[in-house]
């Protein structure tokens, strides 16, 4: 008998007929309820949305990428256009330089032109002017032919030209731009219609979000890429007034000036910076700090922002539990500008700035932007902590000076191994100062923890703990009340700045 042709009964076909339906049967069952239970949704609902006016986030809960970024696309990119510019920079030419083959046999090409043919052709020549062009974004906010881009795409240009999606080019006017935020206003004419760009609200924004970018990376026009809202409120360093919307949408050169726009097709922010090492790491200025200037630009082609006239830093852990803190939550005034508003106001160095015109301000980083965006002549009320009890203010909001833009003090750290000295009036007029108050930093312990941690010679030492110095016995009366282990904090005046800073006490007076 072969086993391969066995045959089975009527009533073993059936059975096993049967068997094999009703598993089929509950694996069915099993993936429906398994896919269902992992939020996959039929994808007719997703379809449903396809073609309809604006597409929300709340549409799509299945967790995945929606299904429209096609129709989203189709709707937005009219509006976003590519930006050529021009200047001349001078004195900037290229130098070439002939370099020897690294064999040592000689050159082929020498023998042939001479040894001085490459001097006078591709040795170093003096530098000429030349022509620049580069390629950046924007988009169309009104029917009038204002645009919004980086202002580092149109600085210095010559020339400004702008190409719509309908490949029509246009020459530019440049309206007004803003160096500290990097926003540019520039303006088109033309006697049709142009599809103008939707501004939603940033502030809306959640992590997590589906965006969506388009641009001209590379001189490639009107990219698509999309990605999610990394991070918010980003500080890295480009401006004072950095808030920056991180995303993973990929952003290239090419691409500053360009929109970022959410699922309902509205612009939340204006894609900017990169960091040039990382990938999936882009940033974009949020759409509401543009709306708050493009006023300013239109009438007057500049900025005009308020000012209070404060120095401030980071509250630390240690400075704020030095000031008897339970929270390092606020602004530090280090120092007030005499004549300023603040100083009329009555703020004083060593508050804690926790509120301002309303505004709850956590970190430092936070008054600059709101101060500036309060208009000037405004009176304002300022909520404060003095030495850790609660008062308000109120002050007039004067106009910030541009040399006096984003007033802020990096963090340092001290610790012990220091000499002072008393400050002699030739140390007085070789530091510019104006009293003898104090005493100055003269040594430091080499890689001791004060050189580590950055204090410098010539900083002079004006309060320990609050205690005002006066002289060299001062400051020695003040290290003999201090405990092991204890906080010291210091106030220190570096070159025509005052700013607070910390030592633990690790060795014990």
């Amino acid at each position: 008998m072969a086993i391969g042709n066995e045959r089975l009964g009527p009533n073993q076909s059936r059975f096993g007929t049967g068997v094999l339906v009703f598993v089929a049967i509950l694996s069915l069952l099993a993936g429906f309820v398994i896919a269902w239970s992992i939020g996959v949704r039929p994808a007719a609902r997703g379809l449903d949305l396809v073609g309809a006016e604006k597409v929300t986030v709340a549409a799509n809960s299945t967790g995945f990428a929606p299904s429209n970024f096609v129709e989203l696309a189709k709707r937005v990119k009219p509006g976003v256009v590519n930006i050529s510019t021009t200047k001349v920079v001078k004195g900037g030419g290229r130098v070439f330089r002939h370099f020897s083959p690294p064999s040592r046999e000689r050159d082929p090409f020498k023998d042939f032109f001479g040894e001085d043919f490459f001097d006078r052709f591709f040795g170093e020549t003096p530098q000429k002017d030349y022509v620049q062009r580069s390629l950046g974004s924007g988009f169309i906010i009104d029917r009038e032919g204002y645009i919004i881009t980086n202002n580092h795409v149109v600085e210095g240009a010559s020339e400004i030209r702008v190409r719509l999606s309908t490949e029509r080019e246009f020459e530019a006017d440049l309206v007004g731009r803003d160096s500290k935020t990097d926003l540019a206003l520039i303006k088109i004419k033309s006697f049709q219609d142009l599809p103008v760009e939707e501004l939603g609200d940033s502030d809306k924004l959640e992590i997590g979000e589906w965006v969506l970018a388009i641009g001209n990376p590379f001189g490639l026009s009107q990219t698509v890429t999309v990605g999610i809202v990394s991070a918010k409120g980003r500080v890295i360093g480009s401006g004072p007034y950095d808030d920056f919307i991180q995303t993973d949408a990929s952003i290239n050169p090419g691409n500053s000036g360009g929109p970022l726009f959410n699922m309902n097709g509205e612009v939340v922010g204006i894609n900017t910076a990169i960091v040039a090492a990382g990938q999936g790491i882009g940033f974009a200025i949020p759409i509401n700090a543009a709306k708050d200037i493009i006023p300013q630009l239109k009438k007057k082609g500049k900025v005009t922002r308020g000012g209070i006239g404060v120095y401030v830093q980071k509250l630390t852990p240690d400075l704020a539990k030095s000031f008897g803190l339970e929270q390092s939550r606020g602004a530090l005034v280090a120092d007030v500008i005499p004549g300023s508003a603040a100083e009329a106001g009555g703020i004083r160095r060593g508050d804690v700035i926790i509120k301002f015109n309303g505004k709850d301000i956590d970190e430092m980083n936070e008054l600059p932007r709101v101060v500036a965006s309060t208009p000037v002549g405004k009176e304002v009320e300022v909520a404060i902590l003095r030495e850790g009890k609660p008062m308000t203010l109120k002050l007039k909001v004067g106009e910030l000076k541009d040399e006096a833009a984003a007033p802020t003090l990096e963090k340092a750290k001290l610790e012990l191994g220091m000499s002072v000295q008393e400050i002699t009036p030739e140390i007085a007029q070789q530091l510019r100062l104006n009293e003898l108050m104090g005493v100055v930093v003269s040594q430091l312990e080499p890689g001791g923890a004060a050189d580590e941690a950055g204090i410098q010679r010539g900083d002079v030492i004006r309060e320990v703990n609050g205690y005002f110095i006066r002289n060299h016995s001062d400051y020695r009366a003040a290290l003999a009340k201090l405990k092991k282990g204890e906080i010291i904090r210091l106030l220190v005046r570096r070159g025509e700045r005052n700013l607070y800073l910390t030592i633990r006490n690790s060795k014990g007076e």
